[in-house]
Formats: structure tokens, sequence, C-alpha cells
């Protein structure tokens, strides 16, 4: 991208250079994370900009067409739990929206978009403009010069902290940032199940396509586009239990349900000889991009004509008043994967699949929650090399602060597709709900940094973690828990010391990670996790495998806390809303274990680094 700004700093030649509007946090790109990070920061205050070329918000989830959510049903997170609950507010119930069997929220894109408009609308200090395009991204003397082209003119804008929620890293790139993009080699990236060597070969991309049922006898069928051939999607049809080893069953009907919305429409994004598409534009110009994105609609349309043709489905045409596009189809298409850039740590999967045996704790650094499984769409390439995602079977997980900072920039935050995570992680990182999550995570991160004037690895991880819990996120996957719960915040506290740990279980299309609240903690298993925080227990071994009870948690606290009483502990377990007889020998769960030592001794509050070691 260094030809946009050589080309528009030339325009600029002989003007005031920035004499331009000050903003707290600048976002390029109004897609899932930009529209999340601008509600964020908004709402903490920070007077934000949105620069977004379309005339809607929430990229992936809208503008490309893509309103099956995929995973995070039973984590509820932040900003995607909100955006949810609107859903249901509009549609009238969660079982409105099963529609589909890919997903258990289904929605029709215009209605995703009136909800993040209205949302938006609704935050005095953040400003939208719409129909912008960025030409000029500069960093100088701690401040960013920012210019964008909109109606024809030329608008010069300046921040402390910028977001880069470009559907391709295109910001990060054009800086020069250092970046991975295809896939990792097996060697370099430390993953098992990579190929052995790199490549340059990304995920398909789809031109979804929403389609309308206008009834039974309408015939909507479309023009035969060029180069049809309905060969191309002979096994559409068969569809195959990923998990199992039965045979593909042709069911068209099935096929079709796949992305069924409300209100008659269907989805059209299906990987299997349907309009997947294979091309790497990542490193294109604009132009070029505009060439191959072309060919991918082609490959939509001849889907579509096949449907209808081949198949029978006649009535079912493309929706006429879903997206303000003269085609009728999605302003954008469905990018899985970006640039991947250099972070403060790389997000890979051993920390995916193992997080408490990882190489470091990463997992107390947490930020974004996703159980969706690891999702690869190569089909469209035969050229990929085989990975069997099959056994790279994954519980829930968390994705650490680190990776939405590059490793060599202070002030420039990652978000979208474009953090610092492995090729293969990718297919889970990539999904609606964890993008929502990045999003919102970079408004924190971005809003404190900015009101305290911090360089981005300054900023306190714990505090960009307790904003977030504040905004009924979640920062560790535990599934057995919701934020409306009064003891929330101190099981994800504690969950993210490690002092108690979950239990992971990959688990069909939806993982999971248990923290079972109710489970009775014995000593040994509390003594372990204190002993990591606090010197007083190196060398004890007076924790057995009893059942812990409260006399004995009361020892316990008071090897850290000398001070504390007995009477003290009975007051701060009645205060925290903790429905136990108060009796010495009484026997304590996980939940009410979490509460009183996040009360009393707030290990959460203890410093760690990017690697979730403690300072």
């Amino acid at each position: 991208m260094k030809f946009k700004i050589v080309f528009f700093l030339a325009l600029l030649i002989g003007q005031p250079l920035f004499s331009q509007e000050k903003f707290d946090l600048i976002i390029v790109g109004g897609g899932a994370s930009g529209t999340s990070a601008g509600i964020t920061s908004g709402r903490m205050g920070s007077k934000t900009l949105i620069i977004e070329p379309t005339t809607w918000l929430g990229g992936m989830l809208t503008s490309a067409g893509v309103s099956a959510i995929d995973g995070n049903h039973r984590l509820p997170s932040g900003i995607w739990g909100e955006f949810r609950d609107s859903l249901v507010a509009h549609y009238g119930s969660q079982q409105a929206m099963a529609t589909g069997w890919v997903s258990n929220t289904l929605f029709e894109p215009h209605v995703g978009n009136e909800i993040f408009q209205s949302i938006t609308q609704s935050i005095p200090s953040l400003t939208v403009s719409f129909q912008s395009e960025w030409k000029v991204a500069e960093y100088s003397e701690g401040l960013w010069n920012v210019a964008y082209l909109k109606d024809g003119k030329m608008i010069k804008v300046s921040a402390p902290i910028l977001i880069d929620a470009t559907e391709l890293g295109d910001i990060a790139a054009s800086l020069g940032l250092p970046y991975r993009l295809g896939m990792d080699a097996r060697d370099e990236i430390g993953e098992e199940f990579a190929p052995e060597f790199s490549n340059d070969i990304i995920q398909d991309l789809t031109y979804v396509v929403t389609l309308q049922d206008y009834g039974k006898g309408v015939d909507k069928t479309i023009p035969k586009p060029a180069n049809y051939d309905p060969a191309e999607f002979a096994c559409a049809c068969a569809h195959a239990d990923p998990i199992s080893d039965n045979d593909p069953t042709l069911d068209c009907g099935k096929m079709i349900d796949y992305g069924k919305l409300p209100n008659g429409k269907y989805m059209i994004n299906w990987p299997n000889c349907g309009n997947d598409y294979y091309v790497n534009l990542v490193e294109l110009s604009p132009e070029e991009r505009e060439v191959e994105l072309e060919k991918a609609k082609q490959a939509s349309l001849r889907f579509v004509y096949y449907i209808q043709h081949e198949l029978g489905y006649r009535n079912l045409g493309i929706a006429e008043d879903e997206y303000p596009s003269k085609d009728n189809l999605p302003m954008i298409p469905y990018h899985r994967e970006s640039r991947r850039f250099h972070g403060l740590v790389d997000f890979t999967l051993p920390f995916v699949r193992t997080p408490y045996e990882a190489p470091s704790p990463l997992y107390r650094t947490g930020v974004v929650v996703g159980d969706y499984t690891i999702d690869h769409h190569h089909k469209k390439n035969l050229d990929a090399p085989a990975i069997d995602f099959i056994k790279i079977r994954v519980p829930s997980y968390n994705v650490p602060l680190g990776a939405l900072i590059p490793e060599n920039h202070p002030a420039l935050i990652l978000a979208e597709k474009s953090i610092s995570v492995s090729n293969i992680v990718n297919g889970a990182s990539r999904l609606q709900p964890v993008v929502l999550g990045i999003g919102q995570a970079s408004g924190v991160l971005g809003a404190i940094a900015s009101s305290k004037k911090l360089q981005l690895n300054q900023v306190s991880i714990r505090d960009v973690q307790e904003v977030l819990l504040n905004q009924n996120g979640y920062i560790m996957p535990f599934l057995d828990m919701n934020p409306a719960n009064k003891h929330f915040q101190a099981m994800q506290k504690i969950g993210a010391t490690g002092i108690l740990k979950g239990e992971g279980v990959p688990y069909l299309w939806s993982n999971q990670t248990w923290f079972y609240p109710e489970r009775l903690v014995t000593e040994y298993e509390l003594v372990s996790g204190l002993k990591t925080y606090y010197s007083q227990f190196d060398g004890f071994w007076g924790a057995s495998g009893d059942y812990l009870t409260l006399g004995k948690l009361e020892q316990f606290l008071k090897m850290v806390k000398p001070e504390l009483t007995w009477e003290d502990l009975l007051k701060i377990a009645d205060s925290e809303g903790l429905n136990i007889d108060f009796s010495a020998d009484r026997k304590l769960s996980r939940e009410e274990v979490s509460v009183l030592v996040d009360s009393i001794l707030d290990p959460f509050s203890i410093p760690i680094d990017w690697d979730g070691s403690i300072k």
C-alpha cells in the first residue's frame, strides 16, 4: 500500500499538512472488530472516529452477509452478548433465530447493521465516517496523522492511538511492519500439524449470496452466467459429518437449509463444491483486488444458477431488499484470512490445546474467548497441503492481549484477523464472536493507552481485563458461568491467575472449558495454586488431599495476611453474599474459595508480563 501514501502525499504538497481535528482514538475499518472497538472506546469516554468505506457497520456479520454466528452460544461475552440480545429483542426469541442447522443464531444482515448503527448513534463521543477511504496513515512524535477521502474531499485527523481494523491489515502493511501470510512452516511456528514448509496459500474466501423465497410457482432464475458448467457443483448436495466416518449423504434440502435465515431468506455460504473461491489477493493493489473479487462474484452466481436451474429451487431468488448495492450482493467478500503480524506474543496451537501446559501461561493474559473448533477452508485450492484438522481437537480458549500489539510499534493496535496468530489457530480466531471480542479488547486497550498517555506495551494487562469484566466480558472461557452470576468476576479472576484451573474438553463444534463452581476444593489444589504467587508457601508441605474447610482456609490465608481473624473471614463471607454456615469444618466449593481468595488476597492485582509470568 506504499503507492497510496506516496500518491496522496504528493496531492498534499503545498498545503498545511494535518491541520486536523484531534481524536483520542482512530479506527480504520467499521467491520466486526472496528465497530466493536468504537462502541467500547466511545462508551469509555474516548473521542473516537471510525473510518468505514461502506454505508454499513459490522463487516463480515453484515456487509459480507455471514449472518450465521459460529460459536460462543454459551459464551455471550461483552458486545457479542449485547448484539445477540438485540437480535433476540428484534425477532422475539432465540428460537426464532435457530432457523438453519449451521448455527443457533441466524439473522438478516440488514438487521445486524441496523443494530450496530443504533448502538453507535447513541454514543456522543463516537463519530462514524461512512463512504470514506483512508489514504494516509503516518505516525510521528507520538501522534497519528491520518487522511481519508470522503465525498471528493480530503479530511485530515489525528490521534495518539490507531486501530487497524481493515479486513486485510492494510494499515500495518503500509507501515512496513513484518507479517506472515499463508501457511506456517512446522518448525518455524512450533506446531506439529503445520506443513513442513511454509507457503503463501490462504483460506478460500466467499462472496456470500442472500436468497429470498419468493413463493411456490415464482421463477426467479437468474440469466445463465458465463462459463457455467454444472460439473463445478456436482458434489454440492453431498453432506458428510466431519467428525464421523460415515459416507456423505445426498441431501440438497439440507444443503439449502444450512444457512436458512428468518423471514424466508437463505445465506449461501457453502464450502463443499459450492461458492468458496480461492484467490490470494492480500498483497494486490485495490484495482487488482476488484478484478479478482469480480471472479469470486461470478463463481457465486454460477452456484446460484445451479441451485435454481439444476436443483429446481427456482423460487429462491437473490434478495432485492437486503443490501444497498446495485447487484443486490454483499458489499464485501468474506475474508477468512489476512496478514498476520508479529505481536508481543504469538498465539499458537500449544496455547489453545493445552493452555496450562504451554511454554508460558498466556491464558493469564486472555481478553477474548472462543469455543468454535479450528475450521479451515481449502477445498478450492488443490495445491494446499493436506492438514488433518480432525485430529486438531481443542477446548474453548482465550486470546492473549499481547497478540493485539505489534512487537515494533508503540501506538498501533492489531484487530480483525490481523493479530499475531498462527495460520492454523486463525481457523478458530477468525470467527464472528471472537473478532467482535478482539474489537472490544482493542477499544479498551486504546482508550486506556490514550487517556493515560502510555505506549501500548506499558498498559497493565490486568487493567484491560478488569474493564472487560466490568463490561460483561469473559477473560476465561468458562462456559458454566455468566455475567449474571454475582460471583462471575471473582471466578473469572481466580481462573485468570491459575490458582484454580479450568478443565478443557474438545467437543464437536462448540468446545468447552469447565470451571465447575460447585465442585469441592482440596487443600493441596489450593496451596499448589497459591504457591505460584506467594513465597510463604515455598517448601510448604502441610496441605493434604482432604477437602478444604473454612477453618483450613483461614490458616492458609493467614500465612499471607497474619492480621486476618476468624471474625474478619466471617464478615467478608457474609458481605460477599456467600450463603454458607460459618463453621470451621464447612467444606468449600470452587466458587466460594474464589470469592474469599479474591476478596482477601486479591491475587489478580499482582502484575503479570505479556507472557503471563508474574512480574
